[in-house]
């Protein structure tokens, strides 16, 4: 299978940086299935079902914050948002050692100045916790396990910014008492994207209070 082609969308998201998500893609092309990064059938639809969902998100984040992504995996959405938010400093917050090793290869690779990984289970990430004005993952766990990872790293008044899938709504349904109990306001979801990108990404959001 080969690398989906670029559509057109892609360049008015990343302006002056597209060069950057263009070499990530060919470098998550050519490794990531290898690296047991991304399935065997992603290539044809890696831009649009990955790398733009991902980044049509990246005007929802606060100008000059520091964000955690849980779960960054091969760098999405953690590498695609620092591409396109260079004036936030993201903390790729990642378990797994050969994909914490990716995304230092990236971050060097693609010279990424905002960008910190952080080889940790979210639950032991704790050195950030008051330290982060919002926390995003994307394709990692449900809601009702994804809240208790993500909500205690934001600082109070933090948010959480979590990219879902179609069933986001049921996730909310299931996560009621999850959300009680981390105090979350605010919540909601927010269809970004339409009429911009094949897929329009389904997002999260809420406000953390201490």
């Amino acid at each position: 299978m080969t690398l989906e082609l670029e559509p057109s969308s892609a360049a008015p998201l990343f302006g002056d940086r597209i060069d950057l998500a263009r070499k990530f893609a060919a470098n998550l092309a050519e490794h990531g299935e290898e690296r047991g990064l991304i399935g065997p059938q992603e290539l044809p639809r890696l831009w649009n079902r990955h790398i733009l969902n991902s980044a049509i998100a990246a005007p929802l984040f606060p100008a000059g914050g520091r964000v955690g992504d849980v779960g960054s995996g091969g760098g999405l959405p953690g590498i695609v948002l620092a591409i396109a938010r260079p004036d936030i400093e993201w903390i790729l917050i990642e378990p797994m050692e050969r994909r914490c090793a990716w995304l230092n290869e990236q971050v060097a690779d693609l010279g990424l100045d905002n960008v910190h990984v952080e080889r940790a289970r979210a639950e032991d990430a704790g050195r950030y916790d008051e330290y982060l004005d919002a926390v995003t993952a994307r394709a990692v766990s449900a809601l009702r396990t994804l809240i208790p990872w993500t909500a205690p790293l934001a600082r109070d008044g933090g948010e959480l910014i979590l990219l879902k899938g179609q069933s986001v709504e049921a996730e909310i349904e299931k996560a009621s008492k999850v959300i009680r109990k981390y105090k979350l306001s605010e919540t909601r979801v927010e269809v970004i994207g339409e009429g911009v990108i094949d897929e329009p990404t389904r997002v999260f959001r809420a406000l953390v209070r201490a």
